[in-house]
């Protein structure tokens, strides 16, 4: 099993962003670039900042074990009777973005600031 050497725990507050697609760019010399969506860099650079309240003396250089519960705010058009379902926790988001471009975001905005990479996740669980 995991032996767990410290436990780092925190809340990122606000709506979530899902990794977009990255976008091509020319530089002024005629070169591609892929960049961001500028939606995707602000919510990453929000959960280094969070996160960077949090940061360990040394940033962590081991296998890692990653939970996090990602929470999205209950759409103003859903039929009342499943409002209250979701709100009481037995309706679960099924629709776009998928889990894992969520995930994608905020392993990236821990980068370098909690650990120094995130392939050290080795393990991981998340729900929406």
């Amino acid at each position: 099993m995991f032996n767990i050497e410290k436990e780092i725990s925190f809340t990122i507050f606000g709506e979530p962003v899902a990794q977009g697609r990255p976008r091509a760019g020319r530089t002024k010399t005629g070169h591609t670039v892929l960049y961001d969506p500028k939606k995707s860099r602000d919510f990453k650079n929000y959960v280094r900042l969070v996160a960077s309240q949090y940061k360990p003396d040394k940033l962590i250089d081991c296998e890692i074990e990653l939970i996090a519960d990602i929470y999205r705010s209950i759409p103003k058009s859903m039929p009342k009777y499943k409002r209250e379902k979701a709100q009481n926790g037995l309706l679960r988001p099924i629709t776009k973005p998928d889990i894992d471009n969520y995930i994608k975001s905020i392993k990236d905005g821990l980068s370098g600031v909690i650990w120094a990479d995130d392939k050290q996740v080795v393990s991981m669980t998340v729900r929406k």
